[in-house]
């Protein structure tokens, strides 16, 4: 920072502040509207609510990636029209200093967030992605010790069926207990018992539950009446339900690096030309949506000077627009692209290049016409939408 200068310094300290808010300010919007999600799933699965708080750390690399560009985009526009409504812009460029001076601080920071954002999309997301998936499976197959619930039927497993009426010292004492098992040559064993508790065995497969105070009934095929017994103590042994692996990575190509996306898609192996152009959607999917960022400087300088004598924001919201709607029409490419309705590099591409020959014109007319203004139709066409909306309310005078 030392060996720039203090129109350098003084830019990147603008630039600064709004970007780091956005960005934050954006990632928490998205936690905070997965997370009520997450805890719904979590208790309805009966799984540890600790679970919770690392699935939403595996979704902060998708959250980053996403508001990394409309962070610097709003943190360049907002500095820029700081510039522009405080007539220090008017100075900078009176004493020489034009559009492509000032552009060297927006562009460090693009450059760099663009290589963040292409370890992020390329290499982070996808482990991150794989993970998440991960603990949503252990949470539906019991893995991470879903939590047995009190006054309902709980299926532990495909042989085992257990209601509890009340807990008791954090689990380790039950009352009102029903407990139904059976084993593969079809005995069942059905008990009631006042009270219980699991224990440990030395085999990691087998846990007995000890039940107190209750009857027994055993059935089987070989047995012509069922049996009875009443029990003051019953050691039940209960088989721990085998718990199903998860899939390896890369059943879904968001899972899969870049490098591994490109040999999918166009590695030449043995894959079917399906899974082929899919990857290859996903493959240039992640290029242009990192890409785009080296456009936004140019885009938020464009849309960051207001008309003279005027402090519209329009530009804020057409810059959010221009940013949301790109990242919409590359997501329907890919879409389109995956299931073969589009050659996939062309329906991504082709967005890229129109939008960045419109930031080019709008940034050419801002810096290279005397009094040019990109957007002065829609400003003016804004402004007396707002006029005319003004003369609609009632005015009140004073008496």
């Amino acid at each position: 920072m030392r060996r720039l200068s203090l129109i350098d310094r003084y830019l990147a300290r603008s630039i600064a502040v709004p970007l780091i808010g956005t960005l934050i300010l954006a990632a928490m919007l998205l936690v905070l509207e997965k997370m009520l999600r997450l805890f719904d799933f979590v208790v309805a699965t009966g799984g540890p609510v600790s679970v919770v708080w690392k699935m939403l750390a595996n979704l902060l690399p998708e959250y980053f990636a996403l508001g990394i560009p409309i962070g610097l985009m709003l943190g360049i526009l907002l500095a820029f029209r700081k510039l522009a409504l405080s007539s220090e812009l008017d100075a900078l460029r009176g004493i020489g200093v034009g559009y492509g001076r000032l552009l060297r601080v927006p562009y460090a920071y693009a450059v760099s967030l663009m290589l963040l954002n292409m370890a992020i999309v390329g290499y982070v997301e996808p482990y991150a992605d794989y993970r998440y998936e991960g603990l949503r499976f252990d949470l539906r197959s019991g893995a991470l010790g879903a939590s047995i619930k009190v006054g309902e039927f709980n299926n532990l497993g495909k042989r085992l069926t257990l209601r509890i009426d009340r807990s008791e010292n954090e689990g380790t004492r039950l009352h009102g207990i029903f407990v139904q098992v059976e084993d593969r040559s079809g005995t069942t064993i059905a008990a009631t018992a006042e009270h219980g508790r699991f224990l440990s065995t030395d085999d990691p497969n087998t846990i007995l539950f000890r039940l107190v105070h209750g009857r027994l009934v055993q059935d089987s095929p070989d047995f012509e009446t069922p049996r009875t017994l009443s029990f003051d103590s019953y050691d039940l042994p209960v088989s721990i339900p085998a718990v199903e692996a998860f899939r390896g990575r890369g059943n879904e190509f968001d899972e899969l690096t870049l490098h591994e996306l490109f040999w999918f898609g166009y590695g030449g192996a043995d894959i079917p030309p399906e899974r082929q152009l899919a990857a290859q959607a996903n493959f240039h999917f992640r290029i242009v949506e990192v890409l785009m960022m080296l456009m936004l400087p140019l885009l938020a300088v464009a849309l960051a000077v207001p008309p003279k004598r005027s402090s519209s924001s329009l530009g804020i919201f057409i810059g959010i627009i221009v940013v949301v709607a790109y990242h919409k029409v590359n997501q329907y490419a890919e879409q389109a692209g995956a299931q073969g309705r589009l050659d996939p590099v062309l329906a991504l591409w082709i967005p890229l290049v129109l939008l960045a020959g419109m930031i080019i014109w709008m940034y050419h007319v801002l810096a290279h016409r005397p009094g040019g203004q990109p957007i002065g139709a829609l400003e003016r066409a804004f402004a007396k939408i707002g006029r005319s909306l003004k003369r609609l309310l009632p005015r009140f005078e004073r008496a």
